[in-house]
């Protein structure tokens, strides 16, 4: 993406999660679109990297590492990011973890993690990002998956956890609408060249498959979730809050999937 109707010229946008993937994509999209750019995860030297390419872009960035399940390491790091750029004008909230495996298979500590990040790591980015808002004018968007309301096999810690993120993203709708903060969910499709693709779709058979099954015929791009995330905290977004949009290629509307192929097949490649 290489032009943005949108200008977000001198707006702080902080971005969870933000060194890669989805994520790397909407802090791409917003600093092509003027914004300053901060975000944490959990490498600080893929925090670095992400940096670096964000100021190749022609603005200003900043990043710590911190992990989203630990919350004073969170509040250090939004503290850090208003200390330098001022109120954060739009919150991107996407750090998130999954791999296939049936509930038999999956060891407590297995569900917990995700939960963990997904669904604490959310509110904490909430929770402790909520002073340094713009108050009234932020915008809030968190990064959920389809698996918020589709039952999926092999997923049931993800089902679980984005399910909360995404009554989570209601209910700080309505707390937050009084201080003029809007809070929205996205709910990406298949994303190409992304971490998480590559584990629900880990051989080519598969990707295909998953491809095929997006009424639109192909997998989505990083850019088109940026897109969305822009539009929400433009003025053109100004009304819209406690929204949970599918940006899938019409995905969410053929039902529930079943990734047992996809789960036998990655079982078998890391044997």
């Amino acid at each position: 993406m290489t032009t943005t109707p949108f200008d977000f010229t001198g707006r702080h946008v902080f971005v969870a999660g933000g060194s890669s993937g989805i994520n790397f994509g909407i802090a791409q999209g917003f600093a092509r679109a003027g914004a300053r750019i901060s975000l944490i995860s959990r490498s600080q030297d893929k925090v670095d990297a992400a940096v670096e390419q964000l100021k190749a872009l022609g603005t200003d960035a900043f990043g710590l590492a911190a992990d989203v399940r630990q919350p004073d390491a969170v509040k250090t790091a939004v503290e850090a990011a208003a200390e330098r750029f001022g109120p954060i004008d739009v919150l991107v909230s996407g750090a998130a973890g999954n791999f296939l495996a049936s509930v038999l298979d999956m060891s407590p500590n297995a569900f917990k993690t995700v939960v963990d990040i997904d669904l604490m790591g959310s509110f904490h980015v909430a929770r402790m990002a909520h002073p340094h808002l713009r108050q009234p004018g932020a915008c809030v968007i968190q990064i959920s998956a389809s698996q918020a309301f589709t039952p999926t096999p092999f997923q049931a810690h993800v089902c679980a956890a984005k399910a909360g993120v995404d009554m989570l993203t209601q209910v700080l709708a309505m707390e937050w609408g009084p201080q003029g903060i809007r809070v929205n969910s996205i709910v990406p499709g298949p994303i190409a060249d992304t971490e998480g693709l590559k584990r629900l779709a880990p051989t080519e058979e598969t990707l295909n498959a998953m491809a095929q099954r997006v009424p639109l015929k192909r997998l989505g791009r990083t850019e088109d979730i940026a897109r969305m995330a822009m539009l929400l905290a433009s003025d053109w977004g100004s009304y819209i809050t406690g929204a949970i949009i599918p940006v899938d290629g019409g995905l969410g509307l053929t039902g529930p999937r079943d990734f047992t192929a996809a789960a036998a097949a990655s079982r078998r490649e890391t044997r």
